[in-house]
């Protein structure tokens, strides 16, 4: 993968009780949990995203920014 261009940090928003946390986003994997530190919430993709950063954050992850089609990566 090449990351030039790629932002890696993402403002996730927790829709349970709104915390925003920025996060750096991995390159290798997606990342389907991810739990809220205010509300412990756990919360999974929606909308048939590949990861919590597409459905929660402010940026999309980075196989999406790259190839806009995550299934053609090797994180998932």
């Amino acid at each position: 993968m090449n990351n030039s261009g790629v932002k890696l940090r993402s403002t996730i928003t927790c829709l349970e009780c709104g915390h925003k946390k920025e996060e750096t986003m991995p390159t290798d994997a997606c990342q389907y949990f991810y739990e809220c530190e205010n509300c412990k919430k756990v919360l999974k993709p929606i909308n048939n995203d590949c990861c919590v950063y597409c459905s929660y954050g402010t940026v999309p992850c980075p196989p999406i920014q790259e190839n806009g089609d995550c299934r053609d990566a090797s994180c998932c």
